[in-house]
This record gives C-alpha cells, sequence and structure tokens, in this order.
C-alpha cells in the first residue's frame, strides 16, 4: 500500500483533495498533516476520519525536526503539497508569516523528501499546488501559460513564487521527481469565510454590509473546488516530472460583476425581493499591489490530460450557494471559532 502525504488537508482546498483520494483509492493510506490554524477545520473532513486508509496527523511544517522525523517514520511514496497561508490582506499585514510556511515550510518538505527519496525515487512524486498571482497582472487582454514571467505583486505571492522556484530547483539539482500546478480562484463548499465568495454569502444571510474594493472593476478566473480536486488528482497519477500544468475555471469575471450575481442568486433563494442584497454593496478603499486581472490557459491539461470545468460558474456558483445555506450551522461554527474546539482537546 501506497503512502501519501497530503498537507494542509483540513483547509478549503485541501479537505476535498483528501476526500477524493481516501475514497477512490483503496491502495493507497492517506496521512492527512494540518497544524490547525484558523483556516484549518476537521469538520471539513468529518465524514472520512474513521476510514481505514486515513490517518490525521496535527503538525506544522515549519518544525524541520518533526517533519523529517516524520517522514523517516512513515517513508512516503508521495506528497500533495497544499499547506499554506493564503490570503492577501493577511499577507500585507503579516508577511513574515507567509515566509514562513510558505517558503521555510516547503523547503522542510522538500529536504525531508530528499533525503528518503535518495536512492529510490522510481514511482515518488512531489507534487507542489500553487497559484496564479505568481504571474502578477494581466491588462486587458491575454492569459497566463506555463511560460509566463513569474512578476509577483504581493508578499504572498511573492512567497509561493519563491516556493515554486525552490520545488523547480529541487528537480534539477537534486533529482526530486515533481510537478506544479498553478491555479486560479477557487471557490465552493467548505471555503473559509474571509475571501470573497463566502464573506458575501454569510454577511447576505445577516444582512451585512458586502465591501468592494475600490470600483470592484478587478478580474479573476474562478475554479470551482470540486473540479480541482479531479484536476490534481489527474496530475499526480498522469502528470508528467518537472511539468507545471495551469488549472483554470474558464471563467472570468470583474468582482462588482461576481457580487451582483451573487445577490441575485441569495435573494431568490432567501425569498427576499430582487435588488435587496445589493443595497449591501459597500465601495471600500483600495488594497495595496491590487492586481487588475488574473486569467488561466488551461489548454496544457486540457489536451494532454483531458481536464476541464464540470460546471459553469453560475452552476458552481448555485452549488455553493445551496451548500451554505444546507450548513448554517457549520458557517455559524467557523465564524464564530466554535469549530475549533472540536480539535483542541485532542490535539492540545
Amino acid at each position: 500500500m501506497k503512502k501519501i502525504l497530503i498537507t494542509g488537508g483540513a483547509g478549503f482546498i485541501g479537505s476535498h483533495v483528501v476526500r477524493r483520494f481516501v475514497k477512490n483509492y483503496a491502495n493507497y493510506h492517506i496521512f492527512n498533516l494540518d497544524a490547525l490554524t484558523y483556516a484549518g477545520n476537521l469538520e471539513n473532513i468529518a465524514d472520512i476520519e474513521k476510514s481505514s486508509n486515513y490517518t490525521f496527523i496535527k503538525g506544522d511544517i515549519v518544525n524541520a525536526d518533526f517533519i523529517n522525523q516524520l517522514f523517516e517514520k512513515h517513508q512516503f511514496d508521495g506528497v500533495i503539497h497544499l499547506a499554506a497561508e493564503s490570503h492577501v490582506d493577511r499577507s500585507i499585514t503579516d508577511p513574515l508569516a507567509f515566509v514562513k510556511t510558505n517558503v521555510i515550510g516547503t523547503m522542510n518538505l522538500l529536504n525531508a523528501a530528499k533525503t528518503i527519496w535518495t536512492n529510490d525515487a522510481n514511482d515518488k512524486r512531489f507534487y507542489h499546488v500553487s497559484t496564479d498571482e505568481v504571474y502578477g497582472s494581466l491588462g486587458a487582454t491575454g492569459l497566463f501559460t506555463e511560460t509566463t514571467p513569474y512578476d509577483p505583486n504581493s508578499p504572498y505571492s511573492a512567497s509561493k513564487a519563491s516556493s515554486d522556484h525552490f520545488v523547480r530547483a529541487y528537480g534539477e539539482t537534486y533529482g526530486l521527481p515533481y510537478v506544479i500546478t498553478n491555479c486560479s480562484n477557487n471557490y465552493g463548499p467548505n471555503h473559509f469565510p474571509e475571501k470573497l465568495i463566502p464573506l458575501f454569502i454569510n454577511n447576505i444571510i445577516n444582512n451585512k454590509a458586502l465591501p468592494v474594493y475600490g470600483d470592484g472593476k478587478y478580474t479573476r478566473d474562478w475554479l470551482y473546488v470540486i473540479d480541482h480536486a479531479i484536476a490534481i488528482d489527474l496530475v499526480f497519477h498522469n502528470g508528467k516530472n518537472h511539468e507545471t500544468y495551469n488549472i483554470g475555471g474558464f471563467n472570468e469575471w470583474q468582482n462588482i460583476d461576481l457580487v451582483r450575481l451573487l445577490c441575485r442568486q441569495m435573494d431568490g433563494k432567501l425569498g427576499r425581493e430582487a435588488g435587496e442584497s445589493e443595497k449591501l454593496i459597500t465601495h471600500v478603499k483600495d488594497r495595496p499591489g491590487h492586481d487588475l486581472r488574473y486569467a488561466i490557459d488551461a489548454s496544457k491539461i486540457n489536451k494532454e490530460l483531458g481536464w476541464k470545468p464540470s460546471v459553469t460558474f453560475e452552476e458552481g456558483l448555485n452549488q455553493t450557494i445551496d451548500w451554505f445555506l444546507a450548513n448554517e450551522e457549520w458557517l455559524k461554527n467557523v465564524t464564530s471559532g466554535e469549530y475549533s474546539k472540536y480539535y483542541e482537546k485532542q490535539y492540545s
């Protein structure tokens, strides 16, 4: 049985990846490593926690000794590395935290993998999950491709760009078998409500302001998280070593248009008058270093691995809203901090 380490598996994207691998691959034992910081929530994966091919480990990738001991003990055959600080606003106020987790943490994993795979790297794989934000900002036209030069503009994107470079360097210098994916903005079930879509769903439910940066004309490509998990599965199993794959949803939306669509869908589901939720939109001062537009060219993963999004943005957003409305207790626990009590007694 192969042993696969998934880091950040109690987080938003990670929980969907862990669930998919645990349920679909009985020949794998999945080890979920998560530090259970504010965005890590074991309720996200409560449905698979008793599975015989699953083990949760609480730990921090910044702790090199701990990571080395973990790799030595379990002799992992593969790593899917999702653990990261990921919120741009937080990176502006505390950039060093992003360097520690996203750069040093990734280095610790690379060093540990390099050590245990020194004599036998056959059938091993280090999969590093990254972001389209490493490419910087696009103008009104064009798409990010796998060969777009890096040009990060925030501490978050700079930290992810650095970790990408280290992964490639370990591949070239030490022969470490790796793949990298750079994805666009994810959305979907279990999304921690600091990001735009879940935050605004929660605010609309509670009739709170919807703060839109600047004029709201910043453009993002949106990727349904379940589609992303499917793509990660494909790349892990069928991607080529030392290759990068961009994963995008082919869904470009200006923030203000997205928010208005969200308001319309929420009004319909909550039985409110049309236009009621749009009254909550409030334009606020722009954040520093705000990139104008991101857009992914995902043709490589489509041509080589056959992946494409399974839903349109409107369909995915509709499913996302339905999930949050059906799981208001989860949303209340997360926004209040009550979810952390689920694991504090077990892992304190």
